[in-house]
């Protein structure tokens, strides 16, 4: 362990003594530099989950999580830990322990959660690119927010091991770029699949997602949607989800919140941790989840499911708008930031609950603060969303 420790201006990294360590010489991602998200094990130091007490009750990691080792291995250098929301359990990147990382594109807004801080070190520049987690958007959301790259694998194809847990059936690991090319650099050694030259041939535009975001965000993504059509060659607009959005999205705060209390039982009936009120809450509400709301929303992801099948044969990808509005303001009243949380999930609910792969792109702006669009694939395609991003990044 060794190396040139970067500053942290945004506040992006956690307290306490910094993690180094280098990567092996010669790897495909030699000279890049890498952060990880507070929820991936690095061993020899605490995995501390954005709280202050389940780093006290967990024993320190003697071995790194599967995706901080695959880019050891590839030969990126892990320069520091970042802030989370609290065990994941948010989606603004507010931490009521340790501050909200700064959101250098957008000053004065969250930067998203809960991948917050590697959303924000790699915005800053601080690292080229950064792991963090997605069960219900925390990868795509702070993407968006701070106009990165990033994706939402399929579920189940990056091994979890060593990544903190929250909803099981949902979880994922993503990461981070600025730009298209570290993007898929990283994405080829992550995937274990090189970023293939060939384009999906069809185009679904979703239009149910874009006339559920603000008017504006619409507007603005006009360019990009007309670039991707361009590139894609064929291109119509289709329904994402006929039974509603909103219907999508009550499932997945169904299913997320059930899995997450079983999770954490546990750990808060043996522990009495201390959690921000707002964290409490959630874990409480799905204790309270009955099981015929669960049976319920198990028969809306396999229609979900059924629905995303359908609308992404092979060759086909779909476009929406990551988030339905910009990164709104730091320090938001609770009851405001519960509406504006309840909303961006309702654009982000389908990955959780379906498992297909997202990207997103960033290239757009509402008033100065980045806005970005996604592009989604069925099973197994990360590789061709990532070859699609590339494309329309150099176009």
């Amino acid at each position: 362990m060794a190396g040139k420790i970067a500053p942290d201006d945004v506040n992006a990294f956690v307290p306490g003594p910094r993690v180094h360590v280098d990567g092996r010489t010669g790897g495909p991602l030699s000279g890049l530099t890498f952060a990880a998200k507070d929820l991936f094990d690095v061993a020899g130091y605490p995995t501390g989950g954005g709280n202050p007490d389940w780093a006290k009750y967990n024993p320190i990691p003697t071995r790194h999580s599967w995706a901080v080792q695959r880019l050891l291995d590839a030969g990126a250098s892990l320069i520091g830990k970042t802030i989370t929301d609290e065990v994941s359990l948010g989606i603004v990147g507010e931490n009521a322990f340790y501050g909200t990382p700064v959101n250098v594109r957008a000053p004065g807004r969250v930067p998203g959660g809960s991948s917050s801080g590697s959303a924000a070190a790699v915005a800053a520049a601080v690292c080229d690119t950064a792991i963090g987690t997605d069960t219900g958007g925390s990868v795509r959301v702070p993407a968006s927010f701070c106009g990165l790259y990033g994706i939402r694998p399929t579920h189940g194809r990056i091994d979890v091991s060593g990544m903190l847990p929250q909803a099981p059936s949902s979880d994922t690991t993503g990461w981070f770029a600025r730009d298209a090319a570290t993007f898929a650099r990283v994405s080829g050694v992550m995937l274990d699949e090189a970023i293939p030259s060939a384009l999906p041939k069809r185009l679904v535009i979703a239009p149910d997602a874009f006339a559920f975001a603000e008017p504006e965000v619409a507007e603005t993504l006009r360019p990009m949607v007309e670039k991707l059509t361009a590139l894609i060659g064929d291109a119509r607009e289709e329904i994402m989800a006929p039974g509603g959005i909103v219907q999508w999205a009550r499932a997945q705060r169904t299913l997320q919140p059930s899995e997450a209390w079983l999770t954490f039982k546990d750990w808060v009936e043996r522990c009495n941790p201390r959690l921000a009120y707002n964290v409490a809450r959630n874990i409480y509400t799905g204790s309270q989840i009955p099981e015929t709301e669960r049976h319920w929303a198990e028969l809306v992801r396999r229609e979900a499911r059924g629905r995303m099948r359908y609308l992404l044969p092979p060759g086909t990808i779909l476009c929406l708008p990551t988030t339905p509005f910009p990164a709104p303001r730091r320090g938001e009243p609770l009851a405001v930031a519960s509406v504006q949380r309840d909303r961006i999930l309702c654009l982000a609910a389908h990955g959780g609950l379906t498992g297909v792969p997202q990207v997103n792109i960033p290239g757009a702006t509402v008033e100065g603060l980045p806005i970005g669009l996604s592009i989604v694939g069925g099973h197994g395609t990360d590789a061709t969303l990532v070859a699609v991003a590339a494309a329309l990044g150099g176009a």
